[in-house]
């Protein structure tokens, strides 16, 4: 049975104006859960995603958690899989605010290379592609009354700093978020006009050590020269955790690592990915890391190790001439499928211990992790959203890697017992956690249509 999708093609297209003044609406709100400065504006994000929700009809509630609450909705309509969606409504800091070029949560509608752009930030991550989800299921709604397949939402306030009470939620709700398949959207696309469903993630360990030398800071002019100074300690540390060639130096790091497939590698080489305009869009010339791997392999498929920030000592305006007591720096290793946070984490306070000059004290905390994931390529739900995407685009969709990190997806396959279907629309460019973030409007459009076809495609799953 086909599901005849145009009514509610043309009314997304038709009312496309006032899907952008919501999204306009919602980016307003600067809700950025990590900060407790904003914790009521935050908590007003979750109040008016809720509100849309039961606008167009579907059961909807805040969840309190320990930090910031979850909004669960809930539909009953409709017959086939139930989809999970998920979708994060806190945002970056936007610091810093010298560097944008409009107030970050004052939306504005520019033109651009691919047509107009709404600049704000959370504009791609992830209000933009939260409102694709909301779009659709508005349309279904205001074509046809109802939906084709019941649905499940599930956004949360804190996918910015790490979902802490993310877990713990979906261990009390399993039953409640029972359903086929999850879908996300807070991915990227190759092109503006290449559609993608991301099937690989790298996991994420995130962490900060700490060298600590003098019992307490010193004049430099009395104690220069004659003790330990941990800044000079820990910059050797951290010069020392990659070699000539652009590997991780870590004893164990790539263990677990599995090769690329000639498979995977030729089809990604088929995209025909612009490597320099990639690096251009950092506004970097050429690439480092490690040899004899393309870009797009390094992001996708291949671990990696950095140093997110340094500090010691007094960094402030003029001079003072101290020699610290502590040096401290944040690393992230970004992890490839079979990759495990915890042995990583075991690995890197190895190396550091090993390699420490006697008379210096050593710490190092865990900040955060997440485990890489692949996710099935065969299965009928993902299949469906092949076709969604390839009516829309009029192309075939890539299946593509991920640099970044999805902790919850992980989530949901260990706690839930779900696969994740990643179906993104933001594009490299899109300036992700950094001033005058954006998202195409013709990516929200398409979007906003990818999300009303897959509906109807999953519908008839359950037809046969």
């Amino acid at each position: 049975m086909t599901v005849d999708t145009g009514p509610v093609l043309a009314w997304i297209e038709a009312h496309f104006d006032d899907s952008v003044k919501r999204l306009e609406e919602f980016l307003r709100i600067p809700s950025v859960g990590a900060d407790p400065a904003h914790d009521a504006d935050t908590r007003r994000a979750a109040e008016w995603l809720t509100g849309e929700l039961r606008g167009i009809g579907i059961e909807a509630a805040l969840h309190e958690t320990p930090g910031h609450p979850m909004v669960v909705g809930r539909s009953e309509e409709g017959r086939g899989p139930r989809i999970l969606y998920y979708g994060h409504y806190d945002v970056q800091p936007p610091d810093p605010l010298e560097l944008w070029e409009s107030p970050p949560f004052e939306p504005v509608v520019v033109e651009g290379p691919h047509g107009p752009r709404i600049i704000a930030r959370g504009a791609v991550d992830d209000k933009g592609q939260l409102l694709t989800i909301l779009e659709a299921l508005r349309a279904w709604k205001a074509v046809h009354g109802a939906l084709p397949v019941p649905v499940t939402l599930l956004v949360e306030g804190e996918e910015e700093s790490s979902s802490p009470n993310l877990d713990p939620f979906l261990e009390r709700h399993r039953q409640a978020l029972a359903a086929d398949v999850v879908v996300v959207s807070d991915t990227l696309m190759p092109a503006i006009d290449q559609p993608a469903i991301t099937t690989q993630l790298r996991g994420l360990l995130y962490a900060e050590v700490t060298v600590g030398g003098p019992a307490r800071d010193l004049h430099s002019g009395m104690f220069g020269g004659a003790v330990v100074n941990p800044v000079h300690v820990l910059a050797r540390l951290i010069a020392g955790l990659h070699d000539a060639h652009g590997r991780v130096t870590v004893a164990g790091f790539y263990d677990r690592v599995l090769p690329l497939s000639p498979e995977q590698r030729r089809s990604w080489q088929e995209l025909g990915l612009d490597e320099r305009a990639i690096l251009a869009a950092a506004g970097v010339e050429r690439s480092v890391g490690e040899e004899g791997w393309s870009v797009i392999e390094r992001i996708w498929a291949r671990p990696c190790l950095d140093v997110n920030g340094i500090r010691g000592g007094y960094t402030g305006e003029g001079a003072k001439t101290v020699i610290p007591a502590e040096a401290h720096a944040k690393l992230s290793c970004r992890l490839v499928p079979e990759q495990r946070p915890e042995e990583i984490f075991a690995a890197l306070e190895r190396h550091f211990r090993a390699r420490l000059p006697e008379g210096c004290r050593l710490s190092i905390r865990e900040l955060g992790r997440g485990d890489p994931v692949r996710v099935p390529t065969d299965s009928p739900h993902l299949g469906a959203a092949r076709r969604a995407l390839g009516e829309v685009f009029g192309r075939e969709p890539a299946l593509i890697g991920c640099g970044g990190s999805i902790p919850v997806v992980a989530s949901f396959e260990r706690i839930l017992g779900l696969d994740t279907i990643l179906v993104g629309f933001g594009l490299d460019d899109d300036r992700m956690h950094g001033p005058n973030e954006k998202f195409e409007l013709a990516c929200l459009r398409n979007g906003i249509k990818s999300h009303a076809l897959l509906l109807a495609r999953m519908a008839e799953l359950a037809a046969g």
